[in-house]
């Protein structure tokens, strides 16, 4: 006995360590030197930058900081994804255990009984007695000379790093969506103000052409083109209503409330672009929580490959049984205990090519997983680039759709004026008014569309995250996320 401890000891001291996991090395890929489009992004000062989690209160809009409270307290995709988190590393401890010696402990006791009509009765014997004891446990461990064990742990450990990421990642896109779907809902707010005025100038045309056709100044011709452009400017009403309506909706559902028990109350207030915060390209790779779960996932697949490597190799294991065991009711007695000790090992010697099958699937495992980062790296810089090119163009795209705003509604009143003097048809006036209409409703479209872009921005550069948020290997699992209804 002491020859094989002493052989195993000798073993696991020369085979420890033998990692047959590749070195792992983070997939490289090529980073640009800078973005482009940053001529009208706007660069925070080191004091202004955005709040690292909240990064929606740089808008400044109480409702939509209350409205993403909400999302992050109630959200079900959230509670989802929370919970897929928390599996990981339910999964990441049960492969830690596998590093440590497993103990067993089992007890019986067996008891007998007769019919009480039987033959024991009959000669005055019981007829119910107990006839075995047994108390045993075990102990076995495995000696993880290829590093099994420990590439399961590194790649369970990574995974739930990955999982941890894709739950910031989602957090991050379903806050952005929401802060979207708010804008949205601001930017039809003000085009809902705009037809409201617009009915009423409308009005006040018709109004001005009846009265020119009733002193027969005028023909019926203008009046039907004053009460067409009148019906024109309502259903467009009806039409944003209606699409504030859906997003309304849209929002209700983000934050986990039934439709038809939500409501937001319109508000013409101005809503501004925060100061965003500025990136060399080179910090991104740090900043985008999907690209660190993309990396995470290439290290758990590196570590698979030296766990499907190890399946080559002899696996040994030492098991120490001992116990006790009695067919009376004296158990604890000394010669009624037994153990044994011994080491235990197993050689693959003919598995028809499964093991190279193993070995082929985690390689190409891991070389999707690469490509699958570096796709996502590429992702990423475009996702930066395209709202910086929204950013960049709808900014000078705004100053043209001022100055066209400005200049029909110059035409208007001049055409306007004229008309009641007689000196021109409505068909001017008309013309003027569709001119206008259109460029002001242009113009806050565009400042939608500006606003979402900056939100746009901020989820490309991965909002107020940062790869150093990522969970430590031990750290404990989340708290549960309650839904509230």
């Amino acid at each position: 006995m002491r020859l094989t401890l002493a052989a195993l000891a000798a073993a696991a001291t020369v085979l420890a360590g033998c990692d047959l996991a590749p070195t792992y090395k983070v997939p490289t890929v090529a980073v640009p030197v800078s973005f482009h489009d940053t001529a009208i992004w706007q660069k925070a000062q080191p004091s202004d930058t955005l709040p690292r989690s909240d990064w929606w209160k740089g808008f400044n809009d109480p409702l939509l900081d209350k409205l993403e409270a909400d999302l992050n307290a109630q959200n079900f995709t959230l509670a989802a994804a929370t919970a897929t988190y928390q599996q990981a590393r339910a999964n990441a401890a049960e492969a830690v255990a596998g590093l440590y010696p497993s103990i067993i402990v089992n007890g019986a006791v067996d008891k007998t009984s007769f019919p009480q009509d039987g033959v024991l009765k009959a000669h005055g014997l019981p007829t119910s007695f107990q006839v075995f004891n047994s108390l045993d446990g075990g102990l076995q461990y495995e000696f993880d000379f290829w590093d099994r064990v420990q590439n399961t742990v590194v790649a369970g450990k990574a995974a739930a790093q990955a999982s941890a990421a894709d739950l910031a990642f989602i957090r991050l896109s379903l806050e952005a969506e929401l802060a979207t779907d708010y804008l949205l809902l601001r930017g039809l707010d003000a085009q809902r103000d705009l037809l409201v005025h617009t009915v009423e100038a409308y009005q006040q045309a018709l109004d001005v052409a009846s009265n020119r056709f009733n002193g027969a100044i005028a023909s019926g011709m203008d009046v039907s083109r004053a009460k067409a452009q009148l019906e024109s400017a309502r259903a467009q009403l009806e039409d944003v209503q209606a699409r504030r309506a859906m997003a309304e909706h849209a929002i209700a559902s983000l934050i986990a409330v039934p439709a038809p028990a939500f409501s937001i109350p319109p508000d013409l207030a101005e809503i501004s672009l925060p100061e965003l915060p500025s990136a060399l390209p080179s910090v991104l790779l740090q900043r985008r929580p999907d690209i660190a779960s993309a990396e995470r996932q290439v290290l758990a697949t590196n570590a698979l490959i030296g766990v499907a490597r190890s399946a080559f190799y002899p696996n040994v294991s030492l098991a120490v049984i001992g116990g006790l065991q009695s067919s009376g009711l004296s158990l604890f007695n000394l010669p009624n205990s037994f153990w044994s000790l011994g080491p235990g090992l197993t050689l693959p010697i003919f598995e028809g090519g499964l093991l190279n099958a193993q070995e082929a699937a985690a390689i190409a495992s891991f070389n999707m997983t690469a490509a699958n980062y570096r796709n996502t790296v590429v992702t990423a810089f475009q996702d930066v680039e395209d709202a910086l090119a929204q950013l960049h163009w709808y900014a000078a795209e705004e100053a043209d759709d001022k100055r066209a705003v400005a200049a029909a509604q110059q035409t208007l009143t001049m055409s306007m004026a004229l008309y009641k003097d007689g000196a021109t048809n409505f068909l001017e006036v008309v013309v003027a008014q569709e001119s206008l209409l259109g460029s002001q409703q242009a113009l806050l479209q565009l400042q939608t569309l500006y606003l979402q872009s900056g939100v746009r921005l901020i989820r490309a550069l991965g909002g107020g995250w940062s790869a150093a948020d990522l969970p430590k290997p031990d750290d404990t699992p989340l708290t549960h996320v309650d839904i509230q209804m």
